[in-house]
């Protein structure tokens, strides 16, 4: 969806310099260079995009729904991690970047959903993000966030980033995060809690071409993920009106269930001991926080989380 808007937004600025409103395209291009650093600022948020009826409907196809199990005290900064990726990331987009359900679930906390810094060089569409809430996926950006001396900010990140949608088939549970530790480094230089979300569902919404490791399929795709920054999954779906083929997402409930928090004193110098030990207590409350939920969601009793 988010590249489909992109893309229209791209196709509206070229029309612009083609066509007799060049001036239009050069005070814009005046306008991105000065607000160039908005993304890693904290973004310009607009409770008008974000309560839109639209993404009710958006909500109410899956549906998408959140779960709390814990309080989180909006006197603290939070860093929340997400899984997992999945094709679309329709569970952070509809429960981060849509009101209201978070703010009613965990009121006093403000989410910033962390993308990649790539789409905030896509003309118009980078006013339409930042206005969900969306922001810069830099350090800087995180710092910023994170930096909120009376609490109540909550990044949300990814933590498998691109690279994980390759594993994005129905009923898989592999998660890259073993090697990822940038967030928990991040975490203990802003004493913010660590809090694990899992998104069941996540990865039923699309079919995925099968691209098994070492396959030519997925070398190819590996490698265009590191020249791009994105990965590109060969994916499908349904249809408008036919559920054989298309690119609309199934109609499958997605329930994110968001962890208890996981209390992080600040650490200005961690050391990589320090890291790796709150990295596998973060993997700890994550496994058990999935297998805590699973059997609600359908998932098989003998199944659990992968990592790689």
């Amino acid at each position: 969806f988010l590249s489909l808007v992109a893309e229209f937004c791209c196709g509206f600025f070229v029309i612009l310099i083609l066509g007799n409103f060049w001036f239009l395209a050069v005070l814009y291009l005046l306008w991105l260079y000065l607000d160039w650093g908005t993304p890693s600022a904290g973004g310009r948020r607009s409770q008008w995009v974000r309560s839109w009826t639209l993404w009710k409907y958006f909500r109410e196809y899956f549906p998408i729904r959140l779960i709390k199990t814990s309080e989180l005290n909006p006197n603290h900064n939070y860093l929340l991690g997400f899984h997992p990726h999945g094709i679309l990331v329709a569970g952070a987009f509809g429960n981060f970047c849509t009101d209201p359900p978070f703010k009613n679930l965990f009121p006093g906390l403000t989410p910033y959903l962390h993308i990649m810094p790539i789409w905030f060089g896509c003309p118009f569409f980078r006013e339409y993000i930042m206005s969900a809430g969306m922001v810069s996926a830099s350090k800087e950006s995180v710092s910023h966030v994170l930096n909120n001396e009376g609490g109540g900010h909550a990044s949300v990140i990814v933590i498998g980033g691109a690279e994980e949608s390759l594993n994005a088939h129905p009923g898989s549970l592999t998660l890259n995060i073993l090697k990822r530790k940038g967030f928990i480094k991040m975490a203990l230089k802003h004493g913010a809690h660590l809090v694990p979300v899992f998104s069941f569902g996540e990865n039923e919404l699309f079919k995925q071409v099968a691209n098994p490791k070492g396959s030519w399929l997925r070398n190819v795709q590996e490698k265009l993920q590191k020249i791009m920054g994105f990965a590109l999954p060969l994916f499908h779906a349904r249809g408008v009106f036919q559920y054989s083929f298309g690119l609309i997402p199934y109609r499958q409930p997605i329930h994110t269930v968001v962890g208890s928090p996981i209390p992080v004193k600040q650490n200005l110098n961690p050391t990589t001991e320090e890291i790796d030990q709150l990295h596998a207590l973060y993997l700890q409350k994550l496994k058990k926080l999935f297998e805590e939920h699973k059997s609600n969601y359908g998932i098989p009793a003998h199944k659990s989380l992968i990592f790689e």
